[in-house]
């Protein structure tokens, strides 16, 4: 099969497009062809290897080389084979998942507890890009913000991977949401039901002299001091991620956040997608959710499996509106 493989860290020219063996799945596991993938920072952290501390923790990135070959946490396509002890899927299955690597192939074996059935309305691409994206926005909306009917939400980053489906899942949820943006995507957060959309470029959030109950941080930028500013006392403050650095950033700054909050009047939480044990049943809500019609994929670019290079240096430029996607079927 034809996968990207990652030998060292590097550019996107570290990326090498090579024929490799088909995996084959052991009892637990499915085989599944990939028909589409996406891009997204985690994908380029591990490719480059940075923040150069995740190196040095354990279970982490690889201190001299990626612990990861074959790159793509987002994997849509269909069932090829299954292992012996599966029992919930068959060959032609359509099928997605968090996967945390190898998306970046023409195949990929995916555990069966990792991997759920496709919304039915969403093409390969669209589900593509739900997995890793939306199952952040999950559990900071739903698990760490508990976000209720009527709570006031503020979704910094909002027009980006993750910030398009928090904006919707919070909606979801009943709240009033406002979204943080770029003037070029105030339409496109407006669109997915943001109540209000504040230009960044022109209006610091801190200072709108209102407060939240919740704010959802994609870009963690403030100080302590300024989001005591937007958050009601007993408000939360979930660090999602925010802008990369070469060796210590985001990280650092999201711990800092963290070292402060018992000294804060508002609650202060990291949302670890990584971590989390409980991907397929949050794929499963998640499709809940696309199948009623309250969540859907933002789609910014899809590109061709043999551009998936140029597609991650698209993404490392920053202000990505939604995601972009990876047509994988049509590798040859």
């Amino acid at each position: 099969m034809k996968a990207f493989v990652l030998r060292s860290y590097g550019s996107p020219d570290a990326l090498e497009l090579m024929d490799i063996d088909k995996p084959a799945p052991r009892d637990d596991e499915v085989l599944v062809r990939v028909r589409a993938t996406s891009v997204q920072p985690y994908d380029w952290h591990l490719m480059r290897g940075e923040p150069r501390v995740a190196r040095l923790m354990p279970g982490g990135l690889g201190l001299r080389r990626p612990n990861i070959a074959v790159l793509g946490a987002d994997v849509a396509g269909e069932v090829e084979a299954v292992g012996k002890g599966v029992t919930g899927f068959r060959p032609g299955d359509e099928v997605f998942a968090m996967s945390k690597q190898g998306g970046f192939g023409e195949y990929v074996c995916v555990r069966e507890d990792e991997l759920a059935p496709k919304p039915a309305r969403l093409s390969f691409e669209e589900a593509a890009a739900v997995p890793l994206a939306a199952n952040t926005a999950l559990l900071a909306v739903r698990d760490q913000g508990r976000i209720q009917p009527g709570q006031r939400v503020l979704v910094n980053g909002a027009s980006g991977g993750v910030g398009t489906f928090a904006v919707q899942l919070a909606k979801a949820f009943g709240a009033e949401v406002t979204g943080v943006c770029s003037g070029r995507n105030v339409d496109l957060v407006r669109s997915l039901g943001a109540d209000e959309v504040v230009d960044y470029t022109k209006e610091d959030f801190t200072r709108l002299g209102r407060r939240f109950d919740v704010v959802l941080d994609n870009a963690v930028r403030h100080g302590a001091s300024a989001y005591r500013r937007v958050l009601k006392p007993k408000g939360i403050h979930i660090l999602i991620g925010g802008p990369g650095g070469r060796w210590l950033q985001p990280a650092g700054r999201m711990f800092a956040m963290l070292a402060a909050a018992p000294f804060l009047p508002h609650g202060v939480a990291l949302t670890d997608v990584v971590a989390c044990k409980e991907n397929k049943p949050n794929l499963v809500t998640l499709t809940e959710l696309i199948e009623d019609g309250k969540v859907t994929p933002a789609i910014d670019r899809c590109y061709p499996f043999e551009e998936i290079p140029a597609a991650i240096r698209y993404q490392e430029e920053g202000h990505v509106p939604g995601k972009v996607v990876i047509r994988v079927s049509d590798a040859t």
